[in-house]
């Protein structure tokens, strides 16, 4: 799979979690970007992903991410 295409999934699942059908994430895209992206609007992302993804993400990898960009490259590491 390529980061395109793990960039596209990532798109649609934050369109559905966060019910904007024109969201629009980069790389930089982060927390303080998306009004709604709050604790419980950050879980249900991160098991969305994990299921659509079939991976699974270990608490401390996701407190040091900083945004979008950086879960990409973790789960492009994780997908190896």
């Amino acid at each position: 799979m390529t980061k395109d295409e793990i960039f596209s999934g990532v798109q649609e699942i934050f369109r559905d979690i966060f019910d904007e059908d024109d969201l629009v994430i980069q790389d930089s895209t982060s927390s303080e970007d998306i009004e709604d992206w709050d604790s419980l609007n950050h879980i249900n992302l991160v098991s969305a992903i994990e299921k659509e993804f079939k991976i699974k993400f270990a608490l401390g990898e996701l407190v040091s991410l900083q945004d979008v960009g950086e879960m990409i490259t973790l789960m492009i590491e994780k997908m190896k």
